[in-house]
């Protein structure tokens, strides 16, 4: 049998010739998910029994080709919840935890403990269950429409305890869709956004994400006209609008929520200090209740 430390030196270097700086992460990432240990190379010398070794090899030869880290793992951390993922759902990423955190912000600004709250485009629910998790007096709305991706969020919302979240499936661009959720006191959304340009430069670990978790047209602002001019009536008067974008999109998405009737406009940058999310608030009487 191969030791710990062999094996985990034979799989860093494989990967390593894709991608050097990722290398030493992704075999650690690996080894700790088929290993069952925090912290694998605490005991270098331990042999690894040859069907698990097998396993790990196999895991780091299709990482070494460019499959995602996160499908191999089957599952993926956000906001300090674990979220189970896989082909034909979108990948949690850090970037969009700066829009859970200006959502959180808003409901703290205006003293709402128990907002009504639409997640569209929800994927793998890490917005929704993220935003259920601080604030458990929420009634919180996950829309989507893609059955794959929807099993996926029903698995996380029980995941994470969060069974009482709203699922429902639908087509955010349609307006029976938006017809049937008002009420609410902050919509959030990171809709699709890539542009044609963007989707015929994907790196290959992105294009094993669904198409269309990701291709926004052919400016990437489609669903952003859309969903903003179809759903400003299901917000309150004085409810919020919350969207994450592209880098550069921010002034088009801007513009948009302002066409619309949205107003005070904060912009905010992310972790990596793009300009990521925006937030408005809607002053157009809806003249629908909850």
């Amino acid at each position: 049998m191969v030791s710990r430390g062999e094996l985990f030196a034979e799989c860093r270097d494989l990967i390593a010739q894709r991608d050097d700086e990722t290398a030493e992460f992704d075999t650690t990432c690996i080894f700790q998910d088929l290993l069952g240990d925090k912290f694998p190379m605490f005991a270098p010398k331990e042999p690894v029994p040859d069907d698990k070794a097998a396993e790990i090899r196999d895991l780091a030869k299709r990482r070494s080709e460019g499959y995602p880290l996160q499908y191999l793992l089957g599952q993926w951390e956000f906001w300090g919840c674990n979220f189970k993922i896989g082909e034909g759902v979108l990948i949690p990423r850090p970037d969009t935890e700066t829009l859970v955190e200006q959502v959180l912000d808003i409901c703290r600004r205006e003293n709402l403990s128990a907002p009504k709250i639409a997640d569209l485009c929800s994927g793998s629910g890490c917005i929704a269950v993220a935003l259920k998790k601080e604030l458990p007096q929420a009634e919180v709305w996950a829309v989507e429409l893609s059955d794959t991706a929807l099993g996926y969020l029903r698995q996380n919302t029980q995941l994470n305890g969060c069974g009482d979240i709203h699922i429902l499936k639908g087509d955010v661009l349609k307006s029976e869709t938006a017809a049937s959720v008002r009420g609410l006191d902050i919509l959030v959304s990171n809709p699709p956004y890539l542009t044609s340009q963007d989707m015929s430069e994907l790196q290959t670990e992105v294009r094993h994400e669904p198409a269309s978790a990701l291709f926004g047209g052919e400016d990437g602002l489609d669903f952003y006209r859309a969903v903003t001019e179809l759903w400003k009536t299901s917000i309150n008067e004085g409810g919020y609008i919350a969207y994450e974008y592209g880098m550069g999109q921010h002034d088009a998405v801007k513009a948009i929520l302002e066409k619309n009737g949205f107003t005070d406009v904060e912009l905010r940058r992310d972790g990596g200090g793009i300009i990521r999310t925006a937030a408005a608030k809607n002053i157009i009487r809806s003249g629908f209740g909850s």
